[in-house]
């Protein structure tokens, strides 16, 4: 037997802010918090809003209801238990600052913080995935990868270059005083 109930207007405005959070970011994480200090919570969200990332507290049902207004397939089965969302315009940044945090307070090992699952740009990866994501270098560090490998050649061709103004200068520099020993 279905159970209905009635939507009000102020429920309909929260799933419409989820689903608008749903759609319009490129990097989504959920995650499930039990026993978490006021302490611990505010140095996450501090690191998350540093970088970027929202993050909400929020109700299974009304995301439940977001997901599927979104046409987001893949949620249901992880929305049991308490319910945070990461979020931001950065693919990788919410999956990042969550997992370091994790590592770095040891949040996961105790069970207080673990990953559920994550979006990137509306596809659903799994904890595993999340993680994996985190541990991609950031677009700066690949950015200065591709500079220093497009920078390389050019400066092994200077080298090379100026190796062999030098050997001919040398050369030059041998003619020079065995002329002049030889003229004394």
């Amino acid at each position: 037997m279905a159970v209905t109930s009635k939507v009000t207007p102020k429920k309909e405005a929260v799933v419409a802010e989820i689903q608008g959070w749903l759609t319009s970011s490129k990097g989504v994480v959920l995650t499930r918090y039990d026993k978490l200090n006021v302490a611990t919570d505010t140095q996450l969200r501090r690191e998350l809003r540093a970088a970027g990332v929202q993050y909400k507290v929020v109700k299974n049902t009304m995301l439940r209801i977001a997901a599927k207004q979104a046409g987001i397939v893949g949620l249901d089965e992880h929305l049991e238990g308490t319910t945070a969302m990461a979020f931001s315009a950065d693919a990788v940044a919410p999956a990042k600052v969550l997992c370091d945090f994790m590592k770095k307070n040891k949040l996961e090992d105790a069970g207080i913080l673990t990953i559920k699952v994550g979006m990137v740009e509306g596809k659903v990866i799994d904890a595993k995935g999340v993680k994996a994501l985190a541990n991609l270098p950031s677009r700066e560090e690949l950015v200065a990868k591709l500079l220093g490998s497009m920078n390389a050649p050019i400066a092994n061709c200077v080298g090379v270059l100026s190796a062999v103004i030098r050997n001919f200068v040398g050369v030059v520099d041998a003619i020079r005083e065995k002329k002049e020993n030889s003229a004394a």
